[in-house]
């Protein structure tokens, strides 16, 4: 008897496949991680070994992971919360410099003697506040001309790269250090340094996983949070409700890159301990957008989506003793992001065997399903 393989929508998806599916997509990345290091002549369990060593296994190898993941998560979170409202922001990198400018001015302007937690809060703040304040060269275009906002976050992250270039490279600025002789930005003082938690691992941290906490509220528990995600889900309905779509696409993208540029203040404050261009283009925006992918916007997912890909980053120079090359790192990062993203198919349909012999069925909406022939 011959078959028909039909694509029905899922409807509510229970925790067995909301869960299932990732861990399943995440353990065929790592399948196609071994065979791919089996034929280059590697041995994956040694590198997969080496891997977990080097970034998870005892206190120090997890707090140098963790103090790589503060800024992933905050980046993550970043792009998750706009992607809530089906608002793209490729601005994170951007945003992360102008808050790292932002608050490395301030820590050097104040008087170096004022109260740790008064400098800190400052910094933060207005590292915070030039972020959101960037973001609005592409939220406004957004919100009153519907410009593509993906195309004017990617352009201002270029804008913010030379910026940061400029004051450090390019001038004689305030932020440069005026004694060395290859260019490199001022020390900050201690009052402005984030305190250690444990070897690398700085305040950060605790700020971005409050920052998580407290986004995930807001999203799920607010009157603000349900409009965010109403208008990601229908921006008409939305509008006929008599919610603001503009004003949120604003705001949305104004919390979007304070989020960001509080990694910033973090790398440069935690970090940094001043404004290093070189130390600071890593690409940290970039990979936000991966974490938040991977954690479907879910603030509170995006905390250990970071950190496993944190932990993958941190072993890439372990691997290079054992023989297997940086790269590694990157191909595995890229399996688990299309492997996860393409899991997000099964999560919203599944796939149904029927009989050529029976009429078609409808799907759960009432439509003929996309079918598939095959042989049973």
């Amino acid at each position: 008897m011959t078959g028909r393989l039909r694509v029905v929508p899922r409807g509510f998806a229970g925790p067995a496949v909301r869960f299932g599916v990732p861990v399943a997509a995440l353990f065929v990345a790592l399948t196609i991680g071994a065979v791919l290091l089996g034929v280059s002549g590697s041995d994956p369990f040694e590198a997969y070994r080496t891997m977990f060593n080097a970034s998870l296994n005892g206190w120090a190898s997890l707090t140098r992971t963790l103090a790589l993941a503060t800024p992933l998560i905050l980046t993550g979170l970043a792009a998750a919360v706009a992607f809530q409202m089906r608002v793209y922001n490729i601005g994170a990198e951007g945003q992360l410099y102008l808050g790292a400018i932002a608050a490395s001015w301030i820590g050097l302007f104040l008087p170096a003697d004022i109260p740790a937690v008064l400098m800190l809060a400052a910094m933060v703040a207005f590292g915070a506040v030039a972020g959101a304040a960037w973001a609005m060269f592409a939220a406004i275009p957004k919100a009153l001309f519907n410009a593509d906002e993906i195309i004017t976050t990617l352009m201002l992250n270029f804008v913010a790269l030379s910026l940061m270039n400029y004051l450090i490279f390019g001038s004689r600025s305030f932020w440069r250090e005026p004694q060395r002789a290859f260019p490199s930005g001022k020390r900050l003082p201690d009052s402005a340094v984030m305190p250690e938690l444990s070897g690398r691992l700085h305040f950060g941290f605790i700020i971005a996983v409050v920052c998580a906490v407290g986004l995930w509220w807001v999203l799920r528990r607010t009157t603000w949070g349900f409009e965010i995600r109403t208008i990601g889900d229908s921006p008409t309905s939305a509008r006929y409700a008599g919610m603001s779509v503009r004003m949120k696409t604003i705001a949305v993208l104004g919390i979007s890159g304070a989020l960001a540029a509080i990694a910033g203040v973090s790398e440069v404050s935690g970090v940094t301990k001043g404004l290093e261009p070189n130390a600071l283009a890593t690409d940290i925006g970039y990979a936000g957008i991966i974490v938040a992918v991977v954690a479907r916007s879910n603030p509170l997912g995006v905390v250990p989506v970071a950190t496993f890909l944190a932990a993958i980053a941190t072993s890439g120079s372990r691997l290079q003793g054992i023989g297997i090359e940086v790269e590694v790192v990157y191909l595995l990062q890229g399996l688990i992001f299309l492997t996860v993203t393409a899991g997000e198919f099964f999560v919203t349909n599944k796939v149904e065997l029927v009989s050529t012999d029976a009429d078609e069925l409808p799907n759960d909406n009432g439509t003929p399903g996309a079918e598939m022939t095959g042989a049973k």
